[in-house]
C-alpha cells in the first residue's frame, strides 16, 4: 500500500508549474507568519532569538503558482548555513534567504523580511545595576538580477517631555514667584536652576537604514539603537532604583522634545554618523508618542534617500520628493 501511494504521488502532475487560466504576473507570492528560533554564538555561549519571517517571490504570467514548501525548506537551510557571530545581523540572514529563494523558485525577484526580539543588558545611569532591555530588530533583503539590497531596522522605547506645556508651566512659575516677592534676576535664576514640570510620553522610535546593491553588507544595529534612544528626551529602563528614576526624570525635563524633534534628531545623527554611505542609501525614521493627557497618540515620520536628506540639511530647502521604503526596495527610486 505504501509503495502504491508513493508511486501515485510521483505520477501527479506539478500543478504549480502549469499555465494559469489568466496569464498575468503577480508582484509577490509567498508565506507570512513563519516562526523560528535562531541560535547566535557569543564565544562559548549561545543566545536564542525569536524571529518571525516573511518570504515572497514574484511570479511570471506563465506559472500557476510557487512551491510553498520550498520557502520553509530554504528558511531552515539558511538558518543552519549562516554562521552568526557575536551580534545578530538580521539583514544578513534575510539576504541569504532571499538569494536562495530566488534561485529555488526561479524568480526574477525575491523579498524576505525578518522581525526579531533582541535582549540587551544595559547599566542604569546612577545605581549602575544591570537590567535586561528588549529591543526589536528588523532585517529586510531584496534579491534581484542586479544584486541584493538590504534594510537594517531597529525599534526602541524612550521618554519624551513636552516643550509646549513646559513653557506654559514656566510662565506660571514666573508669575507665582513674582507674587511671592522675588525680583526679576532671582526669578530667572530659579527658573534656570530648578527643573520645570511638563507632561510626558512614552515614545516608540523606529529607524531603518538601507544599503543599495554593491553597498555595505550591513549596518551596526546597536549603533542604530543608540541613535533612536538618544533622539528622545531620555532613555528608560525596566529596572531602576530611586536615584535612577530621578536621573531619568530630570534628564527628560532638561531635554524637552516634540515627536517631530525626535525624528529630526534621528535623521541628523544618521547623516553625521554615516558619511561613507552612498547617496543612494535609504533612511526611514519614525516616532510614535503614547500621550498621557490625550486619548490619541502622535506620530511623525521622515523617509527618503540619504542624498535627499544631506541636501536638505546642507541647504535648509525642502526636498520635493521623499522616496518611500517600498519604492526604494523595488529599485524604482532612480
Amino acid at each position: 500500500m505504501a509503495n502504491e501511494t508513493s508511486t501515485s504521488i510521483r505520477t501527479v502532475p506539478d500543478v504549480q508549474s502549469g499555465v494559469p487560466a489568466t496569464q498575468v504576473s503577480l508582484s509577490r507570492v509567498g508565506v507570512t507568519g513563519v516562526e523560528k528560533v535562531i541560535r547566535v554564538r557569543d564565544g562559548e555561549n549561545e543566545n536564542l532569538f525569536y524571529a518571525e519571517i516573511e518570504c515572497f517571490v514574484d511570479l511570471n504570467p506563465q506559472q500557476a503558482g510557487v512551491h510553498m514548501s520550498r520557502f520553509e525548506e530554504v528558511v531552515g537551510e539558511a538558518i543552519d548555513e549562516v554562521i552568526l557571530g557575536e551580534a545578530f545581523k538580521a539583514e544578513i540572514l534575510a539576504a541569504h534567504v532571499a538569494e536562495k529563494i530566488r534561485e529555488r523558485q526561479n524568480g526574477l525577484r525575491a523579498e524576505v523580511s525578518l522581525t526579531a526580539r533582541y535582549p540587551e543588558t544595559v547599566e542604569t545611569p546612577e545605581s549602575g545595576i544591570d537590567t535586561q532591555e528588549i529591543y526589536v530588530l528588523f532585517g529586510t533583503a531584496v534579491a534581484s538580477e542586479s544584486g541584493t539590497r538590504t534594510l537594517t531596522g531597529v525599534q526602541a522605547q524612550g521618554m519624551t517631555a513636552c516643550p509646549c506645556a513646559q513653557e506654559m508651566v514656566t510662565g506660571l512659575s514666573r508669575e507665582r514667584l513674582d507674587a511671592a516677592g522675588f525680583d526679576d534676576s532671582q526669578i530667572e535664576k530659579i527658573v534656570d536652576v530648578v527643573p520645570i514640570a511638563t507632561h510626558n510620553q512614552r515614545g516608540i522610535g523606529t529607524l531603518h537604514v538601507g544599503c543599495p546593491e554593491g553597498g555595505p553588507s550591513w549596518i551596526d544595529a546597536p549603533e542604530l539603537l543608540r541613535i533612536v534612544e538618544t533622539s528622545m528626551s531620555s532613555e528608560i529602563y525596566e529596572l531602576m532604583k530611586r536615584p535612577d528614576e530621578m536621573s531619568v526624570v530630570v534628564k527628560a525635563h532638561e531635554t524637552p522634545r516634540f515627536v517631530e524633534d525626535c525624528v529630526r534628531e534621528m535623521i541628523r545623527q544618521v547623516v553625521a554618523d554615516y558619511p561613507d554611505l552612498p547617496d543612494e542609501a535609504f533612511v526611514m525614521a519614525r516616532q510614535e508618542n503614547l500621550e498621557t493627557i490625550h486619548r490619541h497618540n502622535v506620530v511623525a515620520e521622515r523617509y527618503g534617500t540619504l542624498g535627499e536628506l544631506r541636501a536638505e540639511l546642507a541647504t535648509g530647502e525642502h526636498s520635493a520628493r521623499h522616496v518611500a521604503m517600498r519604492e526604494w526596495l523595488e529599485g524604482s527610486a532612480g
